[in-house]
């Protein structure tokens, strides 16, 4: 792994070298875009949009429009906004996990001690671990400034990239329903939430949509078209509710015995 960002935690007065990592890739597959008419790759460039010829990433720059003009924006002028967060993590309180909301949540970072920084990334770890808390962090990279929470993953401290409040669009928006429940329906609901309850086995989920993809791909390699498979998602009418839950519950028991 290549580290992504280099520079200290810091919590109190104690400060800990270390390197960031991205904690996770995208499994994705590389498509590219072609011309339909003879499946020719499509180019993008980078145009100047007054003289129409390509512009090379060596000349170009990054500038703010104020009035009519624009205000270009130098390396320097990024990290001189704000030294500190540019090259610390700083934790400024901790809080409970079951505080924080999964919508918040973007990308895991994993944190490397540098050197010298072994003792005290381990005196962070074991702490946050006997608590079961999280340090609360601000910090800038890319220049982007993120609000973040550092935990502890297998025995490695973990960054997460979460949200600030003004990037979460208000839910109120939504046009949601005002259909009443009922009790019994509540706790027949709360039955089979039970049944279903396990502990979380992270490696009994793996991404099989890709697979799929694949196999069609190499079926069409070969000149073969694969069948489309007919699926229909039904709503459950509201007057079923009760007698789906009851057999998803019978279901669940006929599975288990």
């Amino acid at each position: 792994m290549r580290s992504i960002w280099n520079g200290s935690i810091s919590f109190g007065l104690v400060s800990i070298p270390v390197k960031l990592y991205s904690g996770s890739e995208d499994r994705t597959l590389e498509l590219d875009m072609l011309d339909s008419s003879d499946h020719a790759r499509i180019r993008y460039k980078r145009v100047n949009e007054n003289t129409g010829k390509e512009v090379e990433w060596k000349d170009i720059v990054k500038g703010f429009k104020k009035d009519d003009d624009y205000v270009i924006l130098e390396k320097e002028d990024f990290e001189t906004a704000n030294m500190k967060k540019s090259k610390t993590i700083d934790i400024e309180e901790f809080i409970e996990e079951s505080e924080v909301a999964d919508v918040l949540f973007k990308k895991p970072y994993f944190l490397e001690p540098q050197k010298e920084g072994g003792k005290s990334y381990n005196l962070l770890r074991d702490a946050l671990k006997k608590t079961g808390k999280l340090g609360v962090a601000t910090f800038v990279m890319r220049q982007k400034e993120h609000l973040s929470l550092i935990g502890v993953y297998e025995n490695a401290l973990v960054l997460h990239v979460i949200r600030f409040e003004d990037e979460i669009r208000d839910p109120s928006e939504l046009k949601l329903s005002d259909s009443s429940v009922k009790k019994k329906e509540v706790d027949m609901a709360i039955s089979l939430i039970e049944q279903y309850t396990t502990k979380f086995d992270f490696k009994k989920y793996k991404d099989v949509y890709i697979d799929q993809l694949m196999k069609i791909i190499d079926s069409k390699a070969t000149g073969k078209k694969p069948k489309k498979e007919k699926f229909e998602s039904k709503p459950t009418p509201a007057k079923d509710l009760m007698a789906q839950l009851k057999a998803s519950l019978e279901k669940k028991k006929k599975k288990a015995s």
